[in-house]
């Protein structure tokens, strides 16, 4: 088996799936890091 078989296989759907739910999980935690965490903080900045 070689790289090329092994790329073969992360393409299947269900691979492709995973990966884009834990990119949008990712962003999604991130997000919500920044809104409790850093406009806060910015907001105790300016006052």
């Amino acid at each position: 088996m070689d790289a090329a078989d092994r790329r073969s296989e992360l393409d299947h759907a269900s691979f492709v799936t995973a990966g884009s739910t834990f990119a949008a999980y990712a962003l999604v935690i991130l997000g919500m890091a920044l809104a409790l965490f850093a406009v806060p903080y910015l907001i105790f900045l300016a006052f």
